[in-house]
């Protein structure tokens, strides 16, 4: 029997029949079976909303995950699944192994001034710890790069990036070995801004046309102390190199262009903007994360950025991303601990915070795909005068 089924119910093992709605205009070659969820994940990024699949046709199990190479090289041993929710427990380790890694980057920065080759070892024993805790469960360090210090912006920028494509590579399936070379590009990208005067780098307003020539040059500086780093892969130096660069031609600092950007290059350039968007400053407040993924879909669309994989990484990060605050029908606020995938708007979260009476109140968990109470939207600590490390020690006094 054919039926119609929103894309959210689509699994592996379904046979698919037809398209019915979409935003773009994809065709199916054929009908046939749903092989793994990179396919179902294509689907959605290529703006399918709604299909028609055969049930008598469907699978009793899903066919083995095959690789999709046709952009990605994808890693066979590796099926990526929905990691169980991070109790705040593992968002305290997760926070301990973020600030092993600033401090890494604090001497990686600290170096790179004094003129003195960066020691990669260190840098690769914490980009190859964060892997292992992103393996094992991908939302707690994504919770973890939503607490920010207004006065360690650049610290923790080359951080976040570091773990965001790490995070948006295993959703991929992109091969460990790349994923490694891709956190260690990550985790030096912006290192030739130590050799930007201050006056530049921290301005709170626009730059003038002086200065932002003055700024572009970090890229330079960037790929020149990378060069000079010994045991550096070419791949790291290449997502280094291409971080501000666009399909256009209308990056910097060499105007690459359309095919002449990798994947990579073209992730990296995505996680880059995400955290700049969403990151506290000393002269400014983050965006939302929805604001952000709206600014990354115009930056798509204009020809800015790779608008496939701006869907993808939206995708990765999920509409209401783990360790984001959301305001619920109750008048509580919320923290999201785990994604629903079957309806995104109903996450599950832990209740604390009573924004009609402004104080915290027990903590409880709620599924939203369960209970009567909703998300009414996204919010931001400071949108109530509250500190996200406060808030997770309090979680964490309550757990």
């Amino acid at each position: 029997m054919q039926s119609e089924i929103n894309i959210s119910e689509l699994r592996a093992g379904h046979y698919v029949v037809a398209i019915v709605k979409q935003q773009g205009n994809y065709k199916l070659n054929q009908a046939g079976h749903i092989k793994n969820d990179l396919v179902i994940k294509n689907l959605i990024a290529k703006g399918v909303e709604s299909i028609i699949i055969d049930t008598d046709k469907t699978l009793k199990k899903s066919p083995t995950a095959q690789s999709n190479s046709e952009v990605f090289s994808l890693d066979e041993d590796f099926t990526p699944v929905l990691p169980e929710s991070p109790d705040v427990f593992e968002i305290d380790k997760a926070k301990k192994l973020f600030n092993e890694s600033k401090r890494i980057q604090r001497q990686v920065f600290d170096d790179a001034f004094a003129g003195k080759p960066l020691d990669i070892e260190p840098i690769h024993n914490v980009t190859d710890n964060t892997i292992d805790a992103i393996f094992k469960n991908p939302d707690a360090l994504a919770c973890v790069i939503n607490i920010r210090k207004k006065d360690e912006y650049l610290l923790e920028h080359s951080v976040s990036v570091s773990v965001l494509i790490t995070i948006f590579a295993r959703f991929l399936r992109i091969k460990k070995e790349i994923i490694q070379q891709l956190a260690v590009g990550a985790f030096l990208h912006d290192v030739g801004k130590i050799m930007i005067p201050e006056e530049v780098l921290d301005k709170p307003g626009k730059l003038s046309e002086q200065e932002f020539t003055i700024m572009k040059t970090h890229v330079n500086h960037s790929i020149d102390i990378i060069k000079n780093t010994p045991g550096i892969s070419p791949i790291s130096l290449e997502v280094a190199a291409l971080h501000h660069e666009k399909l256009d031609g209308n990056g910097y600092p060499f105007n690459v262009k359309g095919s002449d950007i990798s994947t990579y290059g073209r992730m990296i350039s995505i996680c880059d903007i995400f955290d700049a968007l969403t990151a506290h400053r000393c002269y400014k407040e983050g965006y939302s994360h929805m604001k952000a993924f709206s600014i990354l879909r115009s930056l798509g669309e204009s020809g800015h950025l790779d608008k496939r994989l701006v869907n993808l990484f939206i995708n990765c990060m999920g509409v209401f991303p783990v360790g984001s605050l959301v305001e619920l029908g109750s008048n509580k606020l919320a923290i999201v601990e785990k994604r629903n995938l079957d309806d995104p708007t109903k996450p599950k979260v832990k209740a604390f915070y009573s924004a009609k009476h402004n104080h915290y109140v027990a903590a409880k968990n709620i599924d939203l795909s369960k209970e009567k109470d909703f998300i009414i939207k996204g919010v931001r600590a400071d949108d109530f005068d509250l500190d996200m490390n406060k808030i997770i020690e309090f979680l964490l006094t309550e757990g």
